[in-house]
């Protein structure tokens, strides 16, 4: 990849997409292609074969996919794998078919057993028994990067598969029905922050009129917020450009023939695990962001409700040795994207 090279962001609008695509302008990336999901619909086979057809793409950076937090997996959980399987099969086919020189596709972390030994290793995918509650996404994900490995090995395509930790940043999700757990614990302090400061109006703005069942809905007051959970599960959280500059500098520098490491003829899990190589239980990550933010209200949490995983933090061994390192601090981050939330909401 160069930077005269055509390149596709599929999901640019996205928490990873925009920030990819922020990256690379900043690099000074001249032929970057993106399209709106009214402009071109990922899940049309049709629609993504004219589109690869049309244009002459060098590199595909797939960043596009169907996600969402506990409820919404769980909830929609047909949505999420046809969805996924869909967008993923149209656009590393038509890569294939259509020349395109390399390609990078996104997982996420659920792909691997829920009881997993830590930090996690590329090598236990397929080791163990997924998480339920976002199941179907995991398999979807899972299909997806063995998908690239195949084509890879039949036909010597250059796709690479990244599996990022979880992720947050300035363009995240804060719907509180289907957004992940950091942008969702930021929009409720916020609003309990505002509610403690006879706010409402800020509270409206942010809510609608019919505020008030979805402050009692989500547990949100003066008082108190609820949290899903007993808290004591553990996440590892970075931040979307430092997982932009990790997709950026792997798809510069690293091609599928480097990540074989002289397997035998059963080669699997060339993969490479995203990640900040540290974890913080959701007990601490709900008070870092409470004292960030300045609520001084109670954190309850509702133990009849699922927690996930127990932990997921990734052993990012392998991208270290490709020459790699996050930077961006959790609370630095987390004060970022506050700020920012705080200044749109």
């Amino acid at each position: 990849m160069n930077l005269d090279s055509n390149v596709f962001i599929a999901g640019h609008k996205g928490l990873v997409g925009s920030s990819i695509l922020e990256v690379l302008q900043t690099k000074g990336y001249k032929n970057i292609i993106t399209k709106s999901k009214n402009e071109l619909d990922l899940r049309d086979s049709a629609m993504v074969e004219d589109f690869f057809k049309i244009n002459k793409i060098d590199v595909v950076l797939l960043a596009a996919a169907k996600v969402g937090g506990i409820m919404a997996n769980n909830t929609f959980r047909a949505d999420f794998i046809f969805e996924n399987l869909a967008i993923q099969n149209n656009i590393i086919h038509n890569a294939y078919k259509y020349g395109v020189k390399k390609l990078l596709f996104l997982g996420s972390s659920c792909i691997y057993p829920k009881l997993c030994p830590q930090p996690i290793k590329e090598d236990y995918l397929l080791n163990g028994e997924l998480e339920y509650t976002n199941e179907p996404y995991a398999i979807a994900k899972i299909a997806g990067l063995k998908m690239c490995e195949s084509y890879a090995l039949q036909y010597q395509c250059n796709f690479i598969s990244v599996m990022p930790t979880n992720l947050y940043g300035i363009n995240d999700n804060f719907d509180l029905y289907h957004s992940h757990v950091l942008p969702a614990l930021i929009r409720k302090m916020y609003l309990a922050k505002c509610l403690q400061e006879d706010d409402i109006d800020s509270v409206i703005k942010n809510l609608g009129k019919n505020y008030k069942n979805i402050l009692k809905e989500f547990g949100i007051s003066k008082n108190s917020i609820t949290i899903w959970g007993s808290g004591n599960v553990r996440r590892e959280f970075l931040h979307s450009i430092d997982m932009a500059k990790a997709c950026v500098f792997i798809m510069e520098n690293i091609n599928f023939k480097d990540l074989i490491n002289n397997q035998d003829k059963n080669i699997r899990n060339t993969h490479i695990n995203i990640g900040y190589g540290s974890d913080i239980s959701i007990k601490e990550l709900a008070f870092l962001i409470k004292n960030i933010i300045g609520f001084n209200g109670d954190i309850v949490f509702d133990t009849t409700k699922p927690d996930g995983t127990p932990q997921k933090l990734l052993d990012i061994s392998k991208l270290q040795n490709l020459g790699f390192k996050p930077s961006i601090k959790l609370e630095d981050g987390i004060k970022e994207v506050y700020l920012h939330y705080k200044a749109r909401a």
